[in-house]
């Protein structure tokens, strides 16, 4: 059984402090997001994780989802459990109290989900992708889809699905081939396949809405030939009964590396006489509504990315407090548990650095989306909205790699027993291992950043961000004890050598976007952890500031000693990265064109 505790403490820091709810909370639509209600919700949700979700979580990897005749069964506890889930209401906490959500800001959504992620991330994805689907919808969908769609799925009585990926196309979208062909009733007929298609079935509900793309019969070719469709498991009908089965089965699940109990589908479309659909607003627009969803579920992978390096930190901790193992360094000559080697005791504070980084900076986007969403002032939303464009690659990408690294080292903490399946540690690293890859994998997450995000504005969103950097930095160099000059000696260097890799990929991605392209991998790691090493400055300033007004609580000191390992063990590698971005474009084509 695997065991959670929700880290309280520190999401409602990162929550109040990182984040700013109290700023959020002041927004049209969020005013009762107080912090009482909000410590309310994650105690609760701390609870469901704990208590619910993470006994499930080993037993429903060794189980795993099972196919049969078109359809597929989770494992033993998941059914129940998601019904518990919808009774609490928590599939509707961020979403329209229009539709019958509770209309939580995102920034407290976040952390919930976090939870969910570190306590049980194949159950996770499934409500992951419903609220993607129901994102799209509320953007994109017409009336009658709203109506017909929404007030299930944001309840739980119905999950969603997107369907992107096709055998021959991967990340391609412009190769799609999946038809849609109008019936003159203003519904269409899907034919194609769908792969990689998280909880395309199951037996969590009465009924699956699918998101599908699909080019119609005169669609240019392309992405700019791309349409939306809504493909329900179950016709609906004109009352809200459900009709007949629609021509849209699972046809198989893939056998993956981790994440065993969340089924992955292969889906058909049409293989008799054709799945109906009706259209997600104009034709030949779906791309734009898709990534709707797509951003949504880049945010939701990178809290899985943080949540899976918070539950194999747990673990970890848990098992070098019992694991007696060899002497101490010095002192006593009897054993003593492994915390107590140097070694040990570094993996652990690297895994607890690092999430908390992850966490502080993920929320910190959160908040930037509450802002963009619902701030009156045009301009603000405008100003937020590219902060968080820029930003979501790094938690998508940067969160995953992060949490990939902390699952391997949670494995190397427990030894030889993290190499054995019953321990645990292994689940988290496979598990973890999808997340870099799927909504895009680290590459392309890395290409958008340095095309989309940084050269098509010319770093000016950038300068933003380093502005307030610049701030964090100019406030810690107002105090003199060791921990705010160590801090802030790291955060200097490292906003300077993000400013050089800026200046760089400006200066050159029009010339020489091959070369550039090279170190866009290397600029997402560097923009991460800097961007990182901001949020555990931040952090440190208001500890110092807490204990400075009496604050006794041990747990603020304790912030200080994590930002003060950050900055001494992560954000340091900054200026490597940074001449890795601006030097090793060259070098790197070169060698690989003599090799290759």
């Amino acid at each position: 059984m695997s065991i959670y505790n929700a880290p309280l403490k520190d999401m409602l820091f990162a929550i109040n402090e990182i984040a700013g709810l109290a700023e959020v909370s002041q927004l049209p639509g969020n005013e009762d997001a107080t912090a009482d209600l909000v410590e309310a919700v994650l105690e609760e949700a701390g609870k469901f994780a704990g208590g619910v979700l993470a006994p499930i979580n080993w037993s429903g990897d060794r189980e795993g989802a099972h196919w049969k005749d078109k359809a597929v069964t989770t494992p033993t506890g998941f059914k129940a459990a998601y019904q518990q889930f919808v009774d609490g209401g928590w599939n509707g906490l961020s979403c329209d109290q229009e539709h019958g959500g509770q209309g939580m800001p995102k920034v407290v959504a976040a952390a919930v989900n976090e939870m969910w992620r570190s306590a049980n991330i194949s159950f996770a994805l499934c409500p992951m992708l419903t609220n993607g689907a129901i994102e799209a919808l509320e953007l994109s969908g017409s009336a009658e889809q709203k109506e017909m769609y929404l007030p299930n799925m944001v309840s739980g009585k119905w999950t969603g699905t997107m369907n992107l990926t096709e055998p021959q196309a991967g990340s391609d979208l412009a190769a799609i081939r999946t038809r849609a062909v109008p019936n003159g009733d203003g519904t269409y007929k899907l034919f194609g396949q769908k792969i990689f298609i998280t909880y395309g079935d199951h037996d969590f509900t009465e009924n699956t809405i699918h998101l599908v793309l699909a080019r119609t019969p005169d669609a240019p070719e392309g992405v700019k030939g791309i349409s939306m469709f809504v493909v329900p498991k179950f016709l609906v009908n004109a009352d809200g009964t459900l009709g007949a089965r629609n021509d849209a089965y699972c046809v198989s699940i893939e056998h993956k590396l981790g994440i065993h109990a969340s089924p992955t589908c292969v889906m058909a479309f049409g293989d008799g006489e054709g799945a109906i659909g009706t259209l997600v607003g104009k034709e030949n627009d779906g791309l734009k509504y898709m990534f709707i969803m797509m951003n949504a579920a880049r945010f939701g992978v990178g809290l899985e990315g943080l949540a899976l390096g918070e539950a194999a930190y747990q673990k970890a901790v848990s098992f070098a407090r019992d694991r007696v193992q060899g002497r101490a360094i010095e002192g006593s000559s009897a054993p003593v548990a492994i915390i107590q080697h140097p070694d040990v005791r570094r993996m652990l504070m690297d895994m607890r650095s690092r999430t908390e980084a992850a966490r502080g900076l993920a929320y910190w986007v959160a908040g930037r989306t509450d802002i963009a969403t619902r701030h009156p002032d045009a301009a603000e939303r405008q100003r937020n909205q590219a902060l968080v464009d820029l930003l979501i690659p790094i938690v998508k990408g940067w969160c995953t790699e992060t949490g990939n690294a902390l699952a391997y080292t949670g494995v190397q903490v427990h030894g030889g027993m993290g190499f054995v399946e019953e321990t645990g540690a292994a689940q988290f690293m496979r598990d973890a291992r999808i997340t870099t890859i799927y909504e895009g994998t680290t590459g392309i997450q890395a290409n958008d950043l340095i095309g989309r995000k940084i050269a098509r504005d010319g770093g000016q969103t950038m300068q933003v961000l380093l502005t307030a950097m610049a701030a964090t930095e100019a406030e810690l160099a107002k105090h003199d004890d060791a921990e705010s000059r160590a801090i802030c000696r790291s955060l200097k260097a490292g906003i300077a050598a993000l400013k050089t890799a800026t200046d760089y990929i400006v200066a050159n991605y029009s010339a020489d976007v091959r070369t550039v392209a090279l170190g866009a991998v290397p600029f997402l790691h560097l923009l991460g952890t800097v961007a990182g090493g901001w949020v555990m400055a931040r952090s440190a300033l208001v500890a110092q500031a807490k204990i400075a007004a009496g604050e006794t609580d041990p747990f603020y000191a304790a912030k200080i000693t994590t930002a003060r390992y950050f900055a001494d063990h992560s954000l340091v590698a900054a200026p490597g990265l940074a001449l890795e971005v601006t030097e090793g474009g060259a070098s790197g084509l070169l060698l690989a064109d003599e090799l290759f």
